[in-house]
């Protein structure tokens, strides 16, 4: 399989690497705006003898996509995409400004609808392409909010409404979208947003979770939202 993973340096995502990098049929592609980390993971998967993983440096924010071009050249289909790349602020309402509203939509919905709209072509020509978008508990509909969220869990109920909206559009083109609404996992976004929390979940727990799902989970589901969570920090 073909596989390009967004925010792939770090927690969840470089985790779904590594655990993507165990089957020696699948070609890893990892983007992300941090350079060293990638290169940690590449260099984390020589050492375990796994697939190489090929990456980018690469900002969905300011994204270049000539640049995405040429790292794809070598291909001409993409049977799995998860959007997984993320921020998060922890501010108060009252206090967030139009700034911190732009960023948080354009990196957790502006970057992945256009990057679904730039990849269309790669995702057409797979058999059976499947597009996992990433969204939070904190934008599941009926879900407990915390404070301090609201313009993070928002622009991830967005994605998850983009998810529903996609399928009706790319499902007669023979491609697949759904949304993980993911739960409490230790990662460095969930300690910032969370100082103290001790989550039930690992990094690499959930890591093997998506990639499971990523890889078959459109066999059974194309266009849901589903909850992926022990506990949410309360």
């Amino acid at each position: 399989m073909n596989i390009l993973i967004t925010g792939a340096s770090s927690g969840i995502g470089y985790a779904t690497c590594l655990e993507l990098s165990k089957n020696n049929i699948n070609r890893i592609f990892a983007i992300s705006r941090n350079l060293r980390k990638l290169e940690s993971l590449q260099e984390e998967c020589h050492k375990q003898n796994r697939n190489k993983i090929e990456v980018l440096s690469f900002d969905l924010s300011h994204p270049d996509w000539d640049q995405l071009a040429e790292f794809l050249k070598d291909i001409q289909s993409i049977d799995l995409l998860i959007n997984n790349a993320g921020l998060l602020y922890n501010k108060p309402f009252l206090e967030t400004g139009k700034k911190d509203w732009e960023e948080l939509l354009n990196v957790n919905l502006v970057g992945p609808a256009i990057l679904i709209r730039q990849l269309f072509p790669f995702l057409k020509a797979a058999e059976q392409a499947h597009v996992v978008n990433i969204s939070s508990m904190g934008g599941f509909q009926g879900s407990k909010k915390f404070p301090g969220l609201a313009a993070y869990s928002s622009s991830k109920a967005a994605l998850a409404c983009l998810t529903e909206c996609l399928v009706e559009e790319l499902e007669p083109e023979g491609i697949s979208v759904n949304c993980l609404c993911l739960g409490a996992v230790a990662t460095e976004m969930l300690a910032n947003a969370f100082p103290g929390y001790k989550a039930p979940l690992t990094a690499d727990e959930m890591g093997k979770f998506l990639a499971d799902f990523g890889t078959g989970g459109h066999r059974f589901f194309n266009g849901q939202i589903i909850p992926v969570a022990l506990s949410n920090p309360g």
